[in-house]
């Protein structure tokens, strides 16, 4: 997680540190450091349900879900899933507590700032680094447990919080174990190989979004388009669209609301095992000047001593290393990683 240690606004320049969103309690119009010089709806395909070309909905308990999520994989990367299994109460619950969080004074927020050495807690997306302008968003980044950095927002009344997050993690990785086991049965990895990536040898991560209300909003970007450092990644959108996923040789398209659906997206580490057979979701998130958007989401990802390397070919397209060199790859060379650990052909 790339983040910096100083909390305060740099009084000689007025720019905010990296790690430090806006208070957007007292915005009334966009700051330079938020003006992207590009409008948000380049090359968007506006998906209103009629064309023919959108994102896939695919019903977890259709009997042909396996080819169905394999087919989504490999042309979109992403699908929204139905009869998922996770509680609609635990979700409406999740979704209350994200607002009460966000809802927060900035200085209560603040006490749980990240920091370089601690990259967990309130700041800005770990992408922030890389670019110039800044992003018209707020998160909360939780590994493991989030009771330490939930005591230090509410000493007294965290565990609220506290199990909102625990019924959603326990939820969303039963889920995308599902999902693992269908994939790589899709594509042909072995029972066997299956055990190597669930249970103990998966970390998972749960992250929390704010997109507030934007005076502007094409000329801000609430998270610009990247991909994902997980094997699968699952996105609860609350009440308000703006996630929109790449597809090639199409452009931008906006996932819609679909009621009691996930988003589900594919990871780095997906791309990597199914040997590129399976796309890395290049997506981005937009915002609006109507209503204030949350977003939940939960990456499941390999513990960091993992190896990771094709598993389907015997013609490799990237070469082997643990997630933790993959991570740190990353968090240095952003979109440029899975070119750098590609293979060279003869």
């Amino acid at each position: 997680m790339s983040t910096v240690e100083n909390h305060g606004e740099n009084s000689n320049t007025g720019i905010l540190p990296i790690n430090l969103p806006l208070d957007f309690s007292s915005i009334q119009s966009i700051p330079e450091s938020h003006a992207w010089s590009e409008s948000n709806n380049d090359n968007q395909i506006k998906n209103n349900g009629s064309s023919s070309l959108a994102l896939p909905i695919i019903d977890l308990n259709d009997p042909n879900v396996m080819d169905q999520i394999g087919h989504a994989c490999e042309e979109w990367g992403a699908f929204q899933l139905k009869n998922h299994g996770i509680p609609k109460n635990i979700i409406e619950k999740l979704e209350v507590e994200t607002k009460r969080l966000f809802d927060l004074s900035k200085e209560q927020k603040m006490k749980a700032l990240r920091t370089l050495n601690y990259p967990t807690g309130y700041g800005t997306v770990w992408i922030t680094p890389f670019f110039q302008q800044r992003m018209w968003q707020e998160g909360f980044t939780i590994h493991d447990s989030p009771v330490d950095d939930a005591k230090k927002i509410w000493p007294d009344d965290y565990q609220i919080f506290c199990d909102a997050i625990k019924k959603f993690q326990d939820e969303s990785m039963l889920l995308i174990e599902k999902l693992i086991h269908l994939s790589f049965k899709y594509l042909g990895i072995s029972e066997e190989e299956k055990e190597n990536w669930i249970g103990n040898n998966h970390a998972g991560a749960i992250q929390l979004n704010s997109y507030p209300i934007c005076p502007k909003p094409e000329k801000a970007m609430g998270i610009v388009a990247h991909t994902d450092t997980s094997i699968f990644t699952l996105l609860n959108q609350s009440q308000v669209s703006g996630l929109q996923v790449f597809k090639d040789d199409a452009g931008w398209f906006t996932v819609p609301l679909e009621p009691n659906t996930v988003v589900i997206n594919t990871g780095d580490v997906l791309h990597i095992l199914s040997n590129a057979r399976f796309k890395s979701a290049l997506h981005r998130v937009t915002v609006n000047s109507v209503k204030h958007r949350y977003s939940m989401v939960y990456f499941y990802r390999p513990i960091m001593k993992h190896v990771v390397a094709p598993l389907v070919s015997n013609n490799p397209r990237f070469r082997a290393l643990t997630f933790k060199e993959y991570v740190a790859m990353k968090n240095k060379h952003f979109d440029k990683t899975l070119s750098i650990i590609s293979v060279k052909e003869d």
